[in-house]
């Protein structure tokens, strides 16, 4: 497809994730471009290189937000719809940049922009940051574009039917004979506390998100937990699934599956701080952890957004 400027029923869907290192060279420079250009410590270059390195050495975001950006054209290209559909893709601190996406969307004769975060639920700090990045793309190009944002689709029931398929699969992995309950972990993304009193919708849209999936599921034995949050003196979104882990051993739980409601895609905070880190704990705790699969590209989840697009766009 080759739109001009001329072409008032085409749109550009742009998906945007936070990106990641493609090898462990890149990881120093990835966290100077985290840091805004300031410099890492070398004992934290370590330790994310270790973390990289037990996960393959590197992230699969971009190669599954590709393939997310690949089905989703496909998906939209596929129907009889009013309007066309060119999907680009941009990451936030990694190549390619937002502002590269936008800039080639520009070039591609594009005026119509829908912007959508590959990260289902809202957030100033997080998904607004995203549109920021695209504002100031925009800025910089100098064009007359016009933008839709998307602000959330952790209520979808298509997304929350394709979450609650993943956790039914990943309670099949508990022997059916066990006495013990399953307890379910719902997870995202930690941010500071402070976004509660500011009335950022990050931590109600995540609970929303999190009651949906549990009725579909039929399972009340279930809680709203964060993870990866960064160290240092700020307060940040709790429980902790570390801590919620050392409690519930305490309680006599032995069966916990976390469920990652916040994030679609595999990357470090799904394989290594679930899968390595919560895991190592879990067992020291004797506690079985098991986790739900990442929706990655679930039909479910590629149909969800080319509902919100097309929805968007008329």
């Amino acid at each position: 497809m080759d739109p001009g400027p001329s072409d008032t029923a085409s749109w550009a869907v742009l998906l945007m994730a936070y990106g990641g290192p493609d090898s462990l060279a890149d990881v120093e420079p990835f966290l100077l471009d985290i840091r805004g250009g300031r410099p890492t410590s070398q004992d934290l270059i370590d330790e994310i290189k270790s973390r990289y390195e037990q996960i393959g050495g590197r992230s699969p975001l971009l190669e599954i937000s590709r393939a997310q950006a690949a089905a989703l054209e496909e998906l939209l290209q596929s129907g009889d719809h009013p309007e066309t559909f060119q999907v680009y893709l941009g990451m936030r601190h990694w190549h390619p940049y937002i502002s590269q996406a936008v800039r080639q969307i520009v070039a591609d004769g594009h005026r119509r922009i829908i912007a959508l975060c590959l990260a289902p639920h809202f957030s100033r700090m997080s998904v607004g940051a995203y549109f920021r990045k695209v504002e100031e793309a925009i800025a910089e190009v100098g064009a007359e574009v016009e933008v839709r944002w998307v602000r959330g689709y952790g209520d979808h029931p298509l997304f929350q039917e394709s979450l609650a398929y993943r956790a039914k699969l990943g309670l099949q992995k508990f022997p059916v004979d066990e006495p013990e309950e399953v307890r379910v972990l719902f997870t995202a993304h930690s941010l500071p506390a402070r976004i509660l009193a500011e009335g950022d919708p990050y931590d109600a849209q995540l609970r929303a998100t999190a009651r949906g999936v549990a009725d579909l599921l039929g399972d009340e034995v279930w809680e709203m937990c964060y993870q990866s949050a960064a160290a240092g003196a700020v307060d940040w979104l709790g429980p902790h699934l570390d801590q919620r882990i050392g409690e519930l051993a305490a309680e006599g739980c032995r069966n916990v599956l976390v469920a990652p409601i916040g994030f679609i895609s595999d990357h470090v905070e799904i394989l290594f701080d679930i899968d390595i880190e919560a895991r190592a704990l879990a067992e020291q705790a004797g506690i079985r952890l098991e986790r739900t699969e990442s929706l990655n590209t679930a039909p479910g989840l590629i149909e969800a957004m080319a509902d919100i697009v097309q929805r968007i766009a008329s």
